[in-house]
This record gives structure tokens, sequence and C-alpha cells, in this order.
């Protein structure tokens, strides 16, 4: 399996790549930023200029059913913010 997983397209983010040239993207949870980095600038064909990680603690949940109430919990995962060097940009729409 690849480092990155999927990127990450939501409005807040679409904004941010709009004006601070920075993407987000569900990454491995044990890649390190230089690995991220590698694997952006290998993949997309851009110059990064930072990598911000944050690893993401799944949240306990729980609902009621007529069996009973049901316990589990969300997927813990890691996410990296990165920054674009110059001009470059990713668009992640052209292959649709």
């Amino acid at each position: 399996m690849g480092i990155i997983i999927k990127p990450i397209v939501t409005e807040k983010l679409t904004v941010q790549g709009e004006k601070l040239n920075r993407y987000g993207f569900i990454v491995d949870a044990d890649a390190n930023k230089l690995e991220i980095k590698s694997a952006v600038e290998q993949m997309y064909e851009v110059s990064v200029a930072d990598v911000n990680t944050v690893n993401y603690h799944g949240k306990k949940k729980s609902r009621y059913t007529k069996a009973g109430m049901l316990r589990g919990r969300a997927n813990h995962f890691k996410k990296a913010y990165v920054t674009l060097s110059g001009d470059d940009k990713i668009d992640f729409y052209e292959n649709i």
C-alpha cells in the first residue's frame, strides 16, 4: 500500500488550496514527513515547501438498538497538510 491513501477534498481545504497553496491528504500512519513529501512530489509532479502532520485518535461511538446498546469506535488515521512552493497547483478533478 502506498503512503498517500486519499486526498481530502473539503470546502475549507479548497479555499486554502486557492489562497495558501495548501492541500490535505490522508496518509499511512507510519509515514514520516520526508516520505510524505517525496510521495506527493512523485505523484503530482510538484515541489513541496512544507509538510505538517496530525494524528487523529478514533472517537468512541455508541447507539441504542432493539438488540441493546452497541459500542464501537471510529478508525484512527493520520492527516498531512502539504504546502506547495511557487506557482504549483494540484487539480484533483482533472481525471474525471
